[in-house]
């Protein structure tokens, strides 16, 4: 799943049903002997604990923060085989109570915090204490990031050069011909030997079930007895997958965007009702933008709107924008918009100047930073090895071919650029793994609070209903008529007032609550100005 700002994550179509086998082998139940190997991992960093020090790992990190490594196994099924180490970062809770500076506030433990992916980092999680809207949680609680298994320093994983990860500009159809999609399919074959030439026989540990599993070594390292959880969009399907494997060591667990955990859709119908829901999102964007006509000029319809989009792939197909910047790039750029509203602004803006004829800031916002490749590269190998690895993908090119052509036709935005992300999976070397049913029954599971955008378009809204049916007793709090990827501790109030309820008194509403939507942005806002909410995960836009 593509997909809560401080990183930088659906329509209902007869979509025809997955009939593919896992490839590779059997696949994988979660067993007796991975449990084992979990509680003797965790028994052996409660002892040993987490020597907090200097942030080397993070760049230019405050004196506040601190960083740490934890230990955990690679396969949990050989608990005292080949370890590998995760980073972790902490901010200690400030004990100030934001509203009376005289005021102490008692410490709840620790939050720890995942912004999703697969692949995005949380090391940067603990800088969130300083922001307003979290200064009450930040006062009770130390908050806690990490990098999971795979990103970053944790053990990281590559498939390609990343002097190689991003293309030169080149043409990305929304309805491509015969042999545009051979090249994509062979491209997507070597990426895929490349995971397993670069990464070898430790690529099937980085899967969902390990992630929950190293949750609950990070946990004890922590000293904490029961886990407080927060997890944004892929967040919240190993937060859930913890619940369902350890749920007595919950204390409380926020799972902010809900990915839909449903074993059949994890996780190649996953990502066709992601890019239904785009094709919605990308609506309500040329919908604003027409509104505000009178400032970018791009069409007082949304249909105009999509002309002068369609003008620039055109022109930037033909020449790339500073020799940097072609459909791809413009593609990314915008599908990012998709995740955050504060993000159109900048981009309606963009576009009009490349239009006019000025294309600085269209290659200032979507031209590729070789200084980041590294980075985006460790993330897309990450994205992609726990998807493939966590459940069965079609491994005959015709299914992907019906399925992307039919969606495409009424969801052209997304659809096919999705689907070349993904389809390494058609041809994955390593094991799969059969989803696991998440699921508790009344009583077995503390309360969960699930939070959710009505017009999330990288998590969509069904997700969140299914994710509130399968944790008995959860409580789901809606945005209405609102599309952030993250909405918790961003820009509404009410919404903010239900999660701090919740994470400092363990209060929550008796049923499903509703927030209206936060304000749309103005068109006055400044184009590279950051979203406040610092929660995200949007892998795809970073590395389309």
């Amino acid at each position: 799943m593509r997909a809560a700002a401080l990183y930088s994550a659906a329509g209902s179509l007869l979509l025809t049903s997955l009939a593919a086998a896992p490839a590779g082998g059997a696949p994988d139940v979660p067993g007796r002997a991975e449990l084992r190997g979990a509680a003797v991992a965790a028994a052996r960093a409660r002892a040993v604990g987490i020597d907090f020090g200097t942030c080397s790992a993070v760049k230019d990190a405050p004196a506040a923060m601190q960083c740490g490594t934890v230990n955990v196994p690679l396969d949990y099924a050989h608990p005292d085989g080949k370890q590998i180490q995760l980073t972790v970062s902490r901010a200690r809770a400030t004990h100030t109570d934001p509203r009376n500076s005289k005021r102490k506030v008692p410490r709840q433990g620790s939050l720890v915090y995942n912004p999703g992916g697969p692949g995005a980092s949380g090391m940067l999680f603990p800088l969130v204490g300083t922001l307003p809207e979290w200064k009450g949680i930040a006062a009770a609680y130390d908050l806690i990031g990490y990098a999971p298994r795979g990103v970053e320093r944790s053990a990281p994983l590559s498939c390609v050069d990343p002097k190689h990860f991003f293309p030169a500009p080149a043409p990305t159809p929304t309805h491509p011909s015969e042999q545009y999609k051979r090249q994509r399919i062979a491209q997507a074959k070597a990426y895929a030997r490349g995971c397993a030439q670069r990464s070898g026989s430790k690529l099937r540990f980085y899967n969902s079930l390990n992630n929950a599993r190293d949750l609950d070594v990070l946990r004890a390292a922590l000293g904490e007895d029961r886990l407080t959880f927060m997890g944004a969009s892929y967040g919240t399907y190993f937060g859930a997958l913890y619940a369902t494997l350890f749920p007595s060591h919950v204390r409380r667990m926020v799972l902010d965007s809900a990915v839909n955990p449903a074993p059949e859709k994890v996780w190649y119908r996953d990502n066709l009702d992601q890019s239904a829901a785009f094709e919605d999102r990308w609506t309500d964007f040329r919908e604003w933008m027409a509104r505000h006509d009178d400032v970018y000029r791009l069409g007082d319809t949304a249909a105009k709107v999509q002309r002068s989009y369609d003008t620039a792939r055109s022109r930037l197909a033909a020449k790339a924008a500073g020799g940097k910047v072609g459909p791809a790039q413009l593609q990314s750029a915008f599908l990012t918009a998709g995740y955050y509203d504060d993000f159109w602004p900048g981009r309606a803006a963009a576009l009009s100047a490349y239009l006019k004829g000025d294309a600085k800031p269209l290659i200032e916002l979507a031209a590729p930073s070789p200084e980041t490749a590294a980075e985006a590269e460790n993330s897309g190998a990450v994205y992609t090895a726990v998807e493939c690895n966590d459940a069965a993908w079609p491994t005959d090119w015709k299914v992907w071919d019906r399925d992307n052509t039919r969606l495409a036709r009424v969801a052209p935005f997304e659809t096919w650029d999705n689907a070349w992300m993904n389809l390494p999976c058609a041809y994955w070397p390593a094991p799969r793994q059969r989803p696991l049913d998440v699921r508790t029954g009344p009583g077995e599971l503390p309360q969960v609070l699930i939070l959710a955008a009505e017009r999330d378009a990288a998590t969509p809204y069904a997700g969140a209903l299914e994710m509130n049916r399968r944790l008995s007793g959860s409580v789901l709090v809606t945005e209405r008529d609102a599309g952030t990827h993250g909405i918790g501790g961003g820009r509404n109030e009410c919404v903010n007032g239900h999660l701090d309820a919740y994470l400092l008194e363990g209060r929550l509403p008796g049923r499903r609550a509703f927030c209206a939507p936060h304000p749309e942005p103005k068109p006055e806002t400044p184009k590279h100005r950051a979203p406040k909410q610092p929660l995200r995960d949007s892998l795809k836009g970073k590395s389309a």
